[in-house]
Parts: C-alpha cells; sequence; structure tokens
C-alpha cells in the first residue's frame, strides 16, 4: 500500500430534528391539548486513534464523513430519535488541522484518543413546550438546528523512540532488518526506501524500542530535492537520532563530506530536530580491515569534531549491532527517568 501522511476531509455533523406540532385525538377526551414531541438531537463527528493503522492511505478513497440526521419528533410527546454519531478510524499520531483556518485541533498520540471535531445540531422543541394559561392550543413548533461542517487537514508523524538518518544506500533499511522485524525493501541501487518503516526492537523479554527509517538524504533536500526531506518530520518525536554512514563507500565519495550533507541538511530544515541527541553509526565495516575502519574512522571524527557516541558496526556480520541496541535502550531508560522525575516535581 501506498504510504500517504496527508491528507484532507470533509466532516459534516447530523442536523437536528424537528419538533412536532400534535394535539391528542383521544375518544371521550375533547379537550386533550398538545402533545407534540421533540426533535433528536444530531449525530456527532469523531477522530479515533486506532493502533493498528500507520497510514492515512484510506482518505484517499473516501474524504466525505457525514453523521446521522435526528429524527423528528412525533405525537404523544414522542421524541425523536437521536442521529447516529460518525466515527472515523486515524492513526497513532495524528495532527488534526482546520483546514480552513490552519489552525491545530488537536495532536492525536495516545491509543484510543477521541476527538470531537463536529457537534451535532441541537432538537426542535414540539409544541408542547409551548402551552399556556393564555394559549391552550399552541400551534407553534421549531426546528432543529444544523450540524457543524468542517474540512479538516489531517498530517501524520509517525511515533518512534529512534529515527534513522543517512545518504541513500547507507545501511539504514538493513539495519532495521537486521534489529527488529520491520522488511523494507534493500536493493543495490538508490532510493529503494520510498517511504518511512517503523520496526520494533526487542531487547529482551520486556524491553523494547521502536525505530523508524525513512528514505536517505541527498544534497539540496531542504530544498525539496530528493524524498527524505518531506518525511523528516517524523523524526520530529524521536528521542534519539541514529546518522548511519557508509565507511566503506564503493565509489570515490568523500567519506566526510558524505557525512557533513546530512548534517547540513538536516540543519537547514529544522534547527530543533538538529539539536536533537545525535549518535554516529558506521556501517560496513566488514568490507575494510580493522586498521582501515579505525583509521578512517579516526578521520572523520576529527573532520567532525564529534562528541558524541559512535558504533561501528556490520548489518551483513551482525558485528556490533548488540553493543548498539542495548547501549540505545539504556539511552531511551534514561530520557523516560528523568522525564518522569521532572513530571513528579511538576
Amino acid at each position: 500500500m501506498k504510504f500517504v501522511d496527508e491528507a484532507e476531509i470533509q466532516v459534516e455533523a447530523g442536523d437536528g430534528g424537528n419538533g412536532c406540532v400534535s394535539f391528542r385525538r383521544e375518544k371521550y377526551i375533547p379537550k386533550g391539548g398538545p402533545d407534540g414531541g421533540d426533535g433528536g438531537d444530531g449525530g456527532d463527528v469523531y477522530l479515533q486513534t486506532n493502533v493498528n493503522l500507520n497510514t492515512l492511505a484510506d482518505f484517499r478513497h473516501q474524504r466525505h464523513f457525514r453523521a446521522g440526521r435526528g429524527e423528528n419528533g412525533t405525537g404523544r410527546q414522542c421524541t425523536g430519535k437521536r442521529g447516529a454519531d460518525c466515527i472515523i478510524q486515524v492513526p497513532v499520531g495524528t495532527l488534526v488541522y482546520d483546514a480552513d483556518t490552519g489552525e491545530l485541533i488537536a495532536d492525536l498520540t495516545d491509543a484510543g484518543q477521541k476527538l470531537l471535531v463536529a457537534k451535532g445540531g441541537r432538537h426542535g422543541l414540539g409544541n408542547i413546550h409551548f402551552k399556556s394559561s393564555t394559549n391552550r392550543t399552541p400551534r407553534k413548533a421549531t426546528a432543529g438546528t444544523p450540524g457543524e461542517h468542517r474540512r479538516l487537514h489531517l498530517e501524520l508523524k509517525l511515533l518512534a523512540d529512534v529515527g534513522l538518518l543517512g545518504l541513500p544506500n547507507a545501511g539504514k533499511s538493513s539495519l532495521i532488518r537486521r534489529i527488529s522485524s520491520a522488511r523494507p525493501k534493500v536493493a543495490d541501487y538508490p532510493f529503494t526506501t520510498l517511504h518511512p518503516n517503523l520496526g520494533v526492537v526487542r531487547v529482551d523479554t520486556l524491553r523494547s524500542f521502536v525505530v523508524a527509517d525513512i528514505p536517505g538524504i541527498i544534497e539540496g533536500a531542504a530544498d525539496g530535492a530528493g524524498l527524505g526531506i518531506q518525511f523528516l518530520k517524523h523524526l520530529s518525536r524521536t528521542k534519539l537520532l541514529l546518522h548511519v554512514v557508509d565507511i566503506a563507500p564503493c565509489d570515490n565519495s568523500s567519506l566526510i563530506s558524505a557525512a557533513q550533507q546530512v548534517i547540513a541538511e538536516v540543519e537547514r530544515w529544522s534547527d530543533s530536530l538538529a539539536k536533537q541527541p545525535r549518535w554516529l553509526v558506521l556501517n560496513k565495516i566488514d568490507l575494510l580491515s580493522p586498521g582501515e575502519t579505525e583509521q578512517r574512522t579516526r578521520e572523520l571524527l576529527a573532520a567532525l569534531d564529534w562528541q558524541h557516541p559512535v558504533f561501528p558496526i556490520s548489518t551483513v556480520t551482525g558485528q556490533g549491532l548488540q553493543a548498539l541496541i542495548y547501549a540505545v535502550m539504556d539511552h531511551l531508560e534514561r530520557e523516560n527517568e528523568k522525564q518522569e522525575s521532572l513530571s513528579a516535581g511538576a
């Protein structure tokens, strides 16, 4: 299925049912009086998160959603039935905007979270409400009010603990395949990843984290070149970025300039993303001797003035992967503890 991370939909809440003008017509009761019932309220429109969804692709086929109209009131003081609600399923991590004003309505980050986006119309009143000592036979009833109509812009930001950055063919897809159950396409040509992928990394029985892989970033990405830049927003929620670098490129491209290129594009796109914790992952060490790996690593770290953790790995042999995932898990647990202590202090 094609990955879709933005959609525009139109929602219409149900109109309220009209009140009824009615009088009792019963044998032996010549002056029965008014007995018109109220209409029913219109149905509401809700958005609800569903953990089994990870794309907005369904909204390519259906963009218009409507709740049920309230039924009209009837005689014998019978109230009309309330209109059926319309519940729209969306993925966890969906941002909801008003398409006309651009206002952010909500950020749906919890499983099963429910958001009212269009309120149904109020019911009309039957003529029983208008009787008085001077008006014994009221022939007045009110109509139901219209339900809300809105255009909504939906934007999906995947919820992941760790995000993968890097040039095309750096080995990000191979890494997520090796450490999780995700199965993105892997091939020996650039841009095999066309949409983000999520994978759950199980460190042990009770410890796991979620990693996100996005298409590779190329020079000029901040200006719209390539595919990766349009998916960088999915990394904005992550707690840690892993910058994957091919330490043994098959062409004559500079290892240092390749790493600097990704860093520069991320900084141009978002200052906040550039300031997130970022570790360096040097892939394909199986193609080099230990001495070559050490020398290239030393030169790269000096050129980047790198002060953060570095992990040489091979997604082919598995070398270094255990150390990487355990270090990531420990980092995430420390961050969670800090967040919990801050929340408790507040």
